[in-house]
């Protein structure tokens, strides 16, 4: 089976980043104890005080499915809903090659 991966595109209320990243630590700490997510990487955009992105790599399908209904998944939703400026855009893609994938 091939890996997947999604893109997160979070964008935050105004001036609220910060507290959003600090709401997503939940999500970045369960990651570390899912075995087939290989990837789970918050970033700041560098231009955009008010836009997070999530870069996050599953061994495959079954390992996302996985992730998305998991109870941790599930209760992200209302712990970050109070700084969020609309809902997360997820690009799903398949990795060809690269270093890391």
């Amino acid at each position: 089976m091939s890996k997947v991966a999604v893109i997160a595109k979070i964008a935050a209320q105004e001036g609220k980043r910060a507290d959003l990243a600090r709401a997503l630590q939940a999500a970045l700490d369960t990651a570390q104890g899912e075995v087939g997510t290989e990837a789970y990487i918050l970033h700041e955009d560098a231009s955009d005080a008010n836009l997070l992105w999530m870069y996050e790599m599953y061994t495959d399908q079954e390992a996302l499915t996985v992730h998305m209904g998991s109870e941790a998944f599930k209760a992200l939703g209302p712990s970050i809903m109070p700084f969020l400026a609309g809902r997360p855009e997820l690009i799903f893609v398949t990795p060809i090659g690269g270093k890391g994938a």
